[in-house]
């Protein structure tokens, strides 16, 4: 038998997991950027947003309605405290001056892909959903061996969680244009550098295979 990371995804044993994709930093108005003056949120986020919602959050809605359409687990994990002054969150994130308090708006999924009243989202206090979260224990339990990544950001909380999953014994799938990071080169260099780890494919590459 031939060990491979290259195999197509068994709907019954997958899952799709979106990294982050919620307003603390997905909206413009997001709690990470709300008090930045706007000629440096131009020049340090233009771009990313430009193209997280003319390209990246489409591919991430096209996903979700595809794994829905062939009922395939959808998941969500988003940057939230279980305690409103943060206390419970990471020591790294207490020096980045990260928190999303608890049940706060900056917390929530981006409406535009908003869970369904049955699918599941984990409040992480990390940047790994590995570390900070049960998320293996669920997993396991939905007899999951075969997780699908899109989010944000790719070099950071997307590539942490690529790496653990590998760790714990599940194949990873990660989809290139459904993650984005700050920058072209910085979105280049981390799919470059996480391939080892991971299946990289396209939203549209994906959505065929699990269509056909």
């Amino acid at each position: 038998m031939q060990l491979t990371r290259d195999l197509p995804l068994d709907p019954a044993s997958s899952a799709l997991l979106f990294i982050d994709v919620q307003n603390f930093c997905a909206r413009r108005d997001g709690g990470e950027f709300k008090d930045l003056p706007q000629d440096e949120f131009n020049e340090r986020y233009g771009w990313f947003f430009d193209k997280f919602e003319r390209e990246t959050l489409p591919n991430m809605q096209r996903l979700q309605s595809a794994f829905r359409d062939r009922r395939i687990e959808v998941m969500y994990t988003v940057i939230e405290s279980l305690t409103k002054d943060g206390r419970d969150r990471s020591l790294d994130y207490k020096i980045t001056g990260f928190n999303v308090a608890k049940g706060s708006w900056d917390g929530k999924v981006l409406d535009a892909i908003a869970p369904g009243d049955d699918e599941i989202v984990l409040p992480k206090s990390s940047s790994s959903v590995f570390i900070s979260t049960h998320i293996d224990y669920i997993l396991r339990n939905l007899g999951v061996r075969q997780i699908v990544m899109s989010g944000l950001v790719t070099d950071q909380c997307v590539e942490s969680a690529v790496r653990d999953a590998c760790d714990l014994g599940y194949l990873v799938t990660q989809v290139t244009d459904a993650c984005l990071t700050y920058s072209q080169e910085r979105h280049d260099h981390s799919l470059k550098t996480i391939k080892g780890y991971c299946r990289q494919v396209t939203t549209s590459d994906l959505i065929a295979e699990i269509n056909g």
